[in-house]
């Protein structure tokens, strides 16, 4: 008699009872549990599905259904539900995240901690008629025979490490520094008023907006001094006669902070000009003007990455040109032959190391420059201190530049029937 389980015909000839019990082994490798079958991504339809118009066989069961549930209803199991409320929160946290990034209230100001620049242009007027001739000549014969041209004449000191900040850093620090006094004292472009980007990539961020109001409109308010940044003569009152500008000056260094550096450079730049509306060829129509600029320049990290720096004063003594003009769009040299435009206040000799002597009404008188011995005649062991070239040996110590600020005057009393003189104090 037939069972249930058994052929249709029966048992097959050949196969006895034994055989029965191998069944469960044999076929224990592809039998399937039932977590493993509702786990499963397809799924067969039941034959009253199967029997509808382009009904397909299987259908594919979502990931979230009955997923380590034990329920076969399509309802979201443990598994689902976790996954769902990871996604969730995954996507709420994105969306936090664009949220604040989007209105954070607390995004610095550009250039937050930048000083504006305070800058200070004092004219110099000639005490006697203002000498003329051939460049070379004039060099020759002034105080600054000595000077090195261009560039060679801004030396750096050695430089040493500071408690924060490294030897490399104070380096980097002395080289923009330095790039700073060449694009804004020597280039061609820039004396001439041609162009001012050469300084303004080297300035902060923070005093790109002073920086372009000086250069748009220019006044003597203390802040917006187009010869407080830079050098330029007023194209239609002079140009460069040669420009092998005599350049002769210190720079020093200091930490002011943990995070800040400061360099102050003390130097005099000396042109050889000529009228711009004379004859170029002029063989004696030039005439010597110097500019004494005296700068602060601070840096902080970013600063030393990026190459820029802050300019944070400005302190300049130009002449010969007559205090009567105002300075703060560019330099008026007065031409040669061009005699005395004022007199009053003591001299001024931008030549002199130590302080420069600081002039009531912003005004002052451009000592007369002594000129330079003949060379034949001059003792060998002997060098005037005033006119020696950087990083000659000298018995006399050079000034500091932090010490380049004028002290306060003191007035000696005035004997009977003569005027007071005026004498810088200790």
């Amino acid at each position: 008699m037939a069972v249930p389980g058994d052929p249709p015909g029966g048992t097959p000839e050949g196969i006895g009872e034994g055989d029965d019990e191998l069944r469960p082994d044999e076929y224990r490798s592809v039998v399937f549990d039932e977590d493993f079958v509702r786990a499963a991504r397809l799924q067969e339809f039941s034959a009253r599905e199967r029997m509808g118009e382009h009904a397909r066989a299987v259908r594919s069961r979502s990931i979230w259904s009955g997923a380590g549930s034990g329920h076969g209803n399509g309802t979201p199991g443990r598994g689902a539900r976790q996954g769902m409320l990871l996604v969730l929160l995954i996507a709420t946290a994105f969306a936090v995240a664009v949220y604040m990034g989007l209105r954070n209230p607390y995004v610095p100001p550009a250039g937050g901690n930048t000083e504006p620049l305070n800058s200070t242009v004092v004219p110099l007027a000639p005490a006697a008629a203002v000498p003329g001739g051939l460049p070379a000549d004039l060099y020759a014969n002034g105080p600054a025979a000595e000077y090195r041209v261009g560039a060679a004449g801004i030396t750096m000191p050695a430089a040493r490490r500071t408690h924060h900040f490294t030897e490399s850093q104070v380096v980097a620090a002395l080289s923009i520094a330095k790039d700073y006094l060449v694009q804004s004292s020597l280039d061609p472009d820039v004396l001439a008023g041609n162009a001012s980007r050469p300084v303004r990539v080297l300035l902060d961020p923070g005093q790109l907006a002073q920086f372009d109001e000086s250069m748009a409109s220019p006044s003597g308010d203390g802040r917006h001094a187009v010869t407080g940044w830079l050098v330029r003569f007023d194209p239609h009152t002079a140009v460069v006669a040669d420009s092998r500008v005599r350049v002769s000056g210190t720079l020093a260094y200091e930490e002011v902070g943990p995070e800040q550096l400061e360099v102050t450079s003390d130097h005099t730049f000396v042109y050889a000009v000529r009228p711009a509306t004379g004859p170029p060829t002029a063989a004696d129509g030039a005439s010597l003007f110097t500019v004494r600029r005296e700068l602060r320049m601070r840096f902080d990290r970013e600063d030393l990455t990026t190459g820029r720096t802050e300019l944070v004063s400005a302190y300049v003594m130009a002449g010969p040109q007559d205090c009567a003009t105002e300075p703060a769009e560019g330099f008026r040299p007065l031409p040669a032959g061009a005699g005395p435009t004022t007199v009053g206040p003591p001299a001024s000799d931008p030549y002199a190391s130590g302080h420069p002597r600081r002039t009531a009404g912003l005004c002052g008188v451009l000592a007369q420059p002594p000129a330079s011995p003949d060379p034949a005649t001059r003792d060998p062991g002997s060098q005037d201190p005033a006119t020696q070239a950087p990083g000659a040996p000298t018995s006399q110590a050079p000034a500091s530049p932090a010490a380049l600020r004028p002290a306060p005057e003191t007035r000696d009393p005035a004997p009977p029937g003569e005027a007071a003189s005026v004498s810088p104090g200790p």
